[in-house]
């Protein structure tokens, strides 16, 4: 438990250029081109406040707060127009981010220290799934809010409304 301890402080101490960094990969990704929708200090902004209070997020928080966050995230994005598949991968971004500033900076010096670390792998990832369902959750429901049904041509299609 305590090298767990120890990787979240170092994390949330490296969190601003963490979020910086996930940034610069958005930006140069092409399987996230929509994100260019979302001002970039919102995603940064967003992002270092999940880095700089992790400690939080998996130790701290509920199920009910991850779901309240993520939701307004998912219904956000499509207010942007950014496909769900975008949303999902920046989330994967995220964490991937977070795994490879953890394989350069933790040191595992002790056997024992691997269950440490394996202890977080397993909070962060499942932080991170429950994060992109409950992102589905919020996506689906601003889908749904802004959707009518307009015939176009002779076709029917559906309209997201941005609110």
């Amino acid at each position: 438990m305590m090298l767990l301890y120890r990787l979240v402080r170092l994390i949330e101490t490296h969190s601003q250029a963490l979020a910086a960094s996930l940034l610069l990969r958005v930006q140069e990704s092409d399987q996230v081109g929509d994100y260019r929708n979302v001002p970039p200090e919102e995603l940064k902004q967003r992002v270092y406040e999940i880095y700089r209070h992790l400690g939080d997020w998996l130790l701290g928080k509920t199920e009910f707060d991850i779901e309240k966050r993520y939701v307004e995230i998912g219904m956000r994005r499509a207010e942007q127009h950014v496909p769900f598949s975008q949303v999902a991968m920046v989330i994967v971004l995220t964490k991937e981010n977070l795994w490879e500033f953890l394989k350069k900076e933790s040191v595992i010096d002790r056997p024992v220290d691997v269950f440490g670390e394996l202890e977080m792998l397993q909070l962060l990832e499942q932080f991170f799934d429950h994060a992109i369902y409950y992102a589905a959750i919020g996506y689906e429901r601003a889908v749904a809010a802004g959707a009518r049904e307009t015939t176009a041509a002779g076709k029917t299609v559906l309209v997201l409304e941005a609110g």
